[in-house]
């Protein structure tokens, strides 16, 4: 079979080529370059670029370096900080998924192949019905939330032939076959960033604006904020106050004031609700068999799933999850990825959104 790979630099996809080339596939590599990394951050262009070029040289295959830099930010990055403006917390590693790898890649070189192939932790499986997204057998790395955006033809065009291995694995794998980057760390966060973090990026597009942080339950000032944009609902690190923990619950968009509740066990950081729109898809619609559907969720990347019953909802939102358990830190512009009760197959996702 012929195979565009799309590798990083990191372990997982350099496990990927050493699979498929062993099984006999025809394989070209294709590295993305999205960022303008001048190779001083933990995840440089420089070294990602060495990596890939050692593990083309180590099986002979050609390696291709795409540019997708200008698409990145016009669609990723410009949605990332215009959701973060609105108070909201995007999910732009899920829009770089849909949008990017398996969006203007495919459209541009991945058609020319008879599939792509890449190192994220998930399965595929097929039916008559279609192709489904199946949780990988490592439950801390699996990445079906990352994907959840995905279509049905997207997913019909892609391997995941990582999704039977556990990291353990993959990395003993990377060791006996002698591959150049098999005690390189995994990438953490947005990559792009290199040594700057996250707050220092969206303080650079979109400034600071001081307002108050109110203690919740007595209406209190108990301290200052630079942006309410620095900020999600469930937030607890990085918030400069004494005698917590303290937790963000709550976000005044317009008088640009932060509230927060103090204590692990306050109620106000959970809830049971969760409303949707935009659902996606990615075999067929589980509503059309159900109106009242039991299923497995998460609203972040962790590998604890809830369950509750997700239904149409009457108000101007389509869909909402009643879990059966408190969930923290629900955050609008976040997206419920939605599976199965056996947590076994990926359905879809939708985007969290405030009860009207």
């Amino acid at each position: 079979m012929k195979i565009a790979v799309l590798v990083s630099g990191g372990v997982d996809s350099a496990v990927v080529v050493h699979k498929l080339f062993n099984e006999g596939h025809d394989l070209h590599l294709f590295y993305i370059r999205i960022s303008n990394d001048n190779g001083e951050g933990e995840c440089s262009y420089e070294e990602d670029m060495e990596m890939c070029t050692l593990i083309a040289q180590k099986y002979n295959l050609p390696l291709t370096e795409v540019s997708l830099h200008q698409e990145y930010w016009d669609y990723v990055m410009d949605y990332a900080l215009k959701t973060v403006k609105a108070g909201l917390t995007p999910h732009p590693d899920m829009m770089c998924n849909k949008i990017i790898k398996f969006g203007f890649f495919e459209e541009r070189w991945g058609k020319d192949f008879d599939k792509t192939a890449t190192g994220h932790y998930a399965s595929i499986k097929q039916d008559s019905k279609g192709y489904y997204l199946a949780t990988a057998c490592d439950p801390v790395k699996d990445q079906t939330d990352f994907l959840a955006q995905l279509s049905q033809k997207q997913l019909s065009h892609l391997l995941f032939p990582l999704g039977e291995l556990p990291k353990t694995k993959v990395r003993e794998l990377a060791r006996e076959s002698n591959l150049p980057n098999a005690s390189r760390k995994d990438s953490q966060g947005i990559c792009f960033l290199g040594k700057i973090n996250y707050k220092d990026f969206v303080k650079r597009h979109l400034g600071e604006k001081p307002g108050d942080v109110v203690e919740i339950e007595t209406g209190k000032k108990i301290g200052d904020h630079s942006g309410y944009w620095f900020y999600t609902i469930g937030q607890r690190k990085g918030l400069g106050l004494g005698g917590g923990p303290w937790f963000v619950v709550k976000k005044d968009i317009q008088k640009n004031i932060i509230y927060v509740s103090k204590g692990y066990d306050t109620p106000l950081q959970y809830g049971r609700d969760i409303f949707l729109t935009e659902p996606n898809w990615i075999t067929y619609d589980p509503l059309n068999l159900n109106d009242n559907l039991e299923v497995a969720f998460k609203i972040r990347h962790v590998p604890d799933f809830h369950t509750g019953i997700l239904s149409k909802n009457d108000s101007h939102t389509s869909l909402k999850i009643e879990s059966h358990q408190d969930v923290q830190g629900i955050a609008p512009g976040q997206y419920a990825i939605i599976y199965t009760p056996d947590k076994s197959i990926c359905l879809g996702s939708a985007l969290i959104t405030l009860e009207s």
